[in-house]
């Protein structure tokens, strides 16, 4: 008898059947809130992602229905006070909604950090008073959406070298210069820009992105995050209002400490591609019939599953801990870059894997993997490359920093 391959209607399809793994019984060391923060959000992904993000990531479109739906199921600004409208939750719920909306998709996710992480936490640990009632509460809802502009063309790795600027006149500020690889760019309401000011000191504006003088360009053919919506910005002679400078964002180090929130969210959703990756392949491997019986018991395979599931437990306890630290207001940067490196790389070569086992199905729409691992090339790089957080690590350990 001619063994079958599954369909991706019968395994997977447009039915979202994933049950995470929890080899060391962390779920114990989650809170009731925890639990209930994770399952709105798992369930929110099977209901409204799943059965569109493929359509959307084959055709290069980023959902924009899903922005106000974010809002109503508070994934932006999570950790935002609640009396700017935020959900006020800890660093582990945050970390937990970041890992099942990646588990979804990694540019579903993007948008969620960049707006919670990169336009909010500015307002909110850099703003004034009246900045922060102003955007805050509408940024949470999804009725306006921001981007966060530091990477330009000339300057990715060395962002403390941009060239965007502003000059003062009598009431506003005049800003000119670009930006690259902004995601949320094409649709965005406002951005948070930084940019040198006459005395050559690196501030933050916020932006309207509607602004005269403002161009907005998207950024074509991508392979990778192609549900996500990736733009450039130009700024001509653009006139800001005065009270849109961040009063108390000064110089690169204001930005890093925003790149750091963004990285924690990464650390954590990246382990949410490898959970899927994994589950996927495990359901699969089950189910697929070589040579009379589940190539599941195949030893290559099971040595596959087996060291996928150590990776995942690995990056499991590793954001756990990371989000007790970052509770603790103890996290330092190297330390979320370690977690961004790890887990991250850990998704890339479980998705690999996860190929691996699912043969010629693998690389097809009907499942998730290769969209998950060209995906990632685009997460190993963007908030910090590979490379860039080993340096950082390597100049926490020796007191030496090699990139500068």
């Amino acid at each position: 008898m001619q063994a079958q391959t599954p369909s991706a209607t019968t395994v997977r399809g447009k039915t979202d059947l994933f049950d995470a793994p929890d080899f060391y019984c962390l779920d114990d060391l989650l809170t009731a809130e925890h639990k209930l923060v994770r399952s709105a959000v798992r369930d929110f992904v099977k209901r409204e992602m799943t059965p569109i993000v493929e359509e959307y990531a084959q055709r290069c479109e980023f959902p924009r229905q899903l922005v106000p739906k974010f809002g109503q199921i508070g994934v932006f600004g999570a950790t935002i006070p609640v009396e700017y409208g935020g959900g006020g939750l800890d660093q582990i719920s945050y970390g937990l909604m970041t890992q099942e909306i990646e588990r979804g998709d990694s540019g579903m996710r993007s948008c969620v950090s960049v707006q919670s992480s990169l336009v909010m936490y500015p307002i909110w640990a850099f703003g004034s008073e009246d900045q922060k009632r102003r955007y805050l509460p509408d940024l949470a809802k999804g009725k306006l959406l921001g981007c966060f502009g530091l990477t330009e063309p000339n300057h990715g790795s060395d962002p403390g070298s941009l060239e965007t600027n502003f000059i003062e006149r009598s009431d506003y500020y005049v800003l000119n210069g670009s930006k690259l690889w902004i995601t949320n760019a094409p649709l965005a309401d406002i951005a948070i820009i930084w940019a040198r000011n006459e005395q050559g000191k690196i501030r933050a504006l916020i932006v309207p992105c509607d602004s005269d003088g403002v161009t907005v360009g998207d950024i074509p053919n991508k392979w990778s995050l192609r549900a996500s919506s990736t733009g450039q910005l130009s700024f001509q002679d653009v006139r800001v209002p005065k009270e849109n400078l961040l009063p108390e964002a000064y110089g690169l180090k204001s930005a890093l400490r925003c790149l750091d929130q963004a990285r924690y969210g990464i650390a954590w959703g990246s382990l949410g591609v490898a959970m899927e990756c994994y589950e996927v392949a495990r359901r699969y491997a089950l189910e697929r019939v070589q040579f009379r019986k589940p190539i599941a018991s195949f030893q290559l395979v099971q040595k596959k599953l087996a060291e996928m599931l150590t990776d995942i437990t690995q990056a499991q306890l590793l954001c756990w801990r990371l989000g007790t630290l970052k509770n603790e207001d103890k996290a330092t940067t190297a330390q979320i870059s370690m977690a961004k490196r790890n887990n991250v790389e850990i998704a890339q070569r479980v998705a690999r894997e996860a190929r691996q086992i699912l043969g010629g199905m693998g690389i097809v729409g009907d499942y998730p993997i290769m969209r998950h691992l060209m995906n990632l090339e685009s997460v190993s790089t963007y908030e910090g490359t590979h490379d860039i957080h080993l340096l950082i690590l390597g100049s926490e350990i020796t007191g030496i920093p090699a990139y500068k």
